[in-house]
């Protein structure tokens, strides 16, 4: 049988790594699920939520990226409770809470080739009321395992120490951090991820590379264009240290808060402003739709990629599950932000 072949140098692989490969998995729908980008939106709707993601990228080529999510957000209650024991005379009030405080947990794995990633998130947010606005903090610890699939590897020379005396795995723990402000109408948020930039060591000469702090910053906008139809405008800018940069402007319509459908446009990244917008060159056009059904909402987004690369592939596909409690579940009466 024929092996896959990945005929490459390890040491100049890591070194494109380092420059050029995401460091993040890509999502299409993250403006359906924001706290995958900023820490500060876990509990910020008052809901508890738990979202799945699956995204198949480059259909039709061997080895192509795929990414599998899982997340979950909540917000504490505000309301006292009462602890109650066999006697009324013994029953005590305790501490309300402030209904200021979210907790989120998120768990990926993500497939590039040879190279596999498994990672984690434990999130702690804060939530101030400004009148009818809500302004929101977040920080996370954050972790992924990094690994090589030897048998998707294929060297130039056989006999090549530098990848046979490397490590085939690491953990590579690491922080970040948001702030979002929401109305009724607008959201804006800013977040850095991989705050202190750890460094993934594959041997204990410190070889590897090390992880670029990004910067992140979203923004839209909910106009209400009749009772039962608004149309959200909307975009997303992000940012290595090394001033690697990629958007996304993106036009949702929502029809009675159970329907929707939108279409995005996404820079490549790295190209002159000719070359993303003229040539399509990296650059891609996404597609999206989705439904409610009483608490769980579907989603499905199509990428079709404006590069050569097209032409082999069946574009990218990501689906979304998620499902939302609390109206009736759990009651959020303090949830009085407007």
């Amino acid at each position: 049988m024929k092996k896959v072949k990945y005929i490459l140098v390890f040491s100049f692989l890591l070194g494109s790594i380092a420059i050029k490969a995401q460091q993040f998995p890509v999502y299409s729908q993250y403006m359906m699920n924001g706290f995958l980008l900023n820490p500060a939106i876990a509990g910020h709707e008052g809901y508890t939520a738990v979202n799945v993601t699956a995204r198949e990228q480059w259909v039709g080529l061997k080895d192509a990226p795929s990414t599998y999510a899982l997340s979950g957000q909540t917000r504490l209650l505000k309301n006292s409770f009462i602890f109650r024991s066999a006697s009324v005379r013994k029953r005590r009030r305790a501490k309300s809470r402030s209904g200021r405080v979210g907790f989120g947990a998120y768990v990926f794995a993500d497939r590039n080739g040879a190279f596999n990633r498994t990672g984690f998130q434990g999130t702690y947010s804060y939530h101030l009321t400004l009148d009818r606005s809500q302004l929101s903090f977040g920080v996370s610890l954050t972790g992924f395992q990094f690994g090589i699939d030897d048998s998707k590897i294929v060297l130039l020379d056989d006999v090549d120490n530098l990848y046979n005396n490397a490590e085939k795995s690491a953990l590579v723990p690491d922080a970040n951090f948001g702030v979002y402000f929401s109305n009724k109408n607008l959201y804006a948020g800013f977040s850095a991820q991989q705050l202190f930039q750890s460094s993934l060591k594959l041997n204990n000469q410190g070889f590897g590379f090390e992880m670029l702090r990004t910067y992140f910053v979203m923004a839209g906008y909910r106009f209400d264009l009749i009772d039962f139809l608004f149309v959200e405008p909307s975009f997303l800018f992000k940012s290595t240290e090394k001033f690697s940069a990629q958007g996304d402007v993106n036009l949702k319509f929502y029809f009675k808060e159970d329907y929707w459908a939108g279409l995005t446009y996404r820079t490549g990244g790295g190209f002159k402003l000719y070359d993303e917008t003229l040539a399509g060159k990296g650059s891609s056009v996404i597609f999206m739709a989705g439904a409610r059904v009483d608490k769980f909402y579907f989603g499905y987004a199509f990428d079709y990629t404006l590069s050569s690369i097209q032409k082999n592939t069946l574009g990218s596909h990501e689906l979304m599950l998620a499902v939302k409690f609390g109206d009736n579940a759990r009651r959020y009466r303090w949830l009085n932000r407007y």
